[in-house]
């Protein structure tokens, strides 16, 4: 991906579970995002169900580039599913990383750490079926207790033509453990292709901290993007404006009131008094929501 070429450090907004959908994509893109990913998605009844890819993948012109993120446990329907996305996307990455027991259960996510060949067979798979060069094809993982597995996953994904690796850096027992940074750098100077970094990113200068303890080509972010969206830009709580343009995107874009309202709870966080969070929590309409913003927003910033 060019991506990587032209910038020194590639700020990149997280797949996550209801939120990275592309109203909030249009967001960070205003605020210093080079690379959004899409939603985790289950690439067996993607590529099997119309209903599925229609109601899973949604995008738009002003949404590039763009990393369309899927779990799989065959190589077939990542690959078939990379070939459904790639006149729409830069890019596909197979999770590798999610630590939840219902994705251990169905064989996909973190688990399949510990299982380097299927990985690499998928990135091999795919990127003999996709006729572009640009369209990368990455993997986000988790790393092992033992980090010397982790540099053989990689080398080996790296020999199989991945565009990019994502690593966050915990294991899949931990959760609120501090990232593992040391882990990360040697993963970096263990590989060719670029590395990307996950976990605890919260502000620009988090950006920065590890950028040079680690020496990654980009960094991804996720909870510090849903509390702050203008996070990359520099601001260090959600500013005014950003709040206002995301009320924007989501009346334009035809956002649900609970999508938008549990992003601006998100968003307000850090912004409103304990009192004010509670009362905004309870709004339960668009037309309260804006009230509250016109009236209030402002006072509290």
């Amino acid at each position: 991906m060019d991506l990587f070429e032209n910038l020194d450090c590639v700020k990149i907004c997280a797949p996550m579970v209801r939120y990275s959908k592309l109203p909030f994509r249009v967001l960070v893109r205003q605020y210093g995002c080079d690379l959004a990913f899409s939603p985790m998605i289950l690439a067996d009844s993607f590529y099997s169900s119309q209903r599925a890819r229609n109601s899973e993948f949604v995008t738009a012109e002003d949404d590039r580039p763009l990393v369309v993120q899927f779990a799989a446990k065959e190589s077939i329907y990542f690959s078939e599913s990379a070939r459904l996305v790639e006149k729409y996307a830069d890019g596909v990455d197979l999770n590798c990383g999610c630590p939840q027991k219902w994705a251990a259960q169905e064989g996909i996510g973190a688990c399949l750490i510990d299982n380097p060949e299927f990985v690499a067979d998928a990135v091999k798979q795919t990127r003999r079926k996709i006729s572009n060069l640009k369209f990368s094809v990455s993997v986000k993982i988790r790393i092992h207790d033992d980090i010397r597995r982790t540099v053989d996953l990689c080398r080996q994904v790296q020999s199989a033509g991945v565009s990019f690796i994502t690593v966050h850096g915990r294991t899949r027992t931990q959760r609120g453990e501090p990232v593992n940074l040391q882990a990360i750098k040697t993963i970096q100077e263990s590989l060719d292709v670029p590395l990307v970094a996950n976990g605890d990113i919260k502000s620009l200068d988090d950006v920065a901290h590890v950028r040079e303890k680690t020496g990654v080509q980009g960094v991804m972010a996720a909870r510090g993007l849903l509390e702050n969206p203008a996070m990359y830009a520099g601001y260090n709580i959600t500013p005014d404006q950003c709040v206002r343009d995301w009320v924007d995107i989501s009346l334009s874009r035809g956002t649900s009131f609970n999508t938008m309202h549990h992003h601006l709870i998100y968003m307000l966080e850090k912004s409103l008094p304990k009192s004010e969070r509670r009362l905004f929590n309870s709004l339960a309409s668009t037309s309260a929501v804006l009230s509250y913003i016109d009236n209030y927003l402002v006072k509290w910033q």
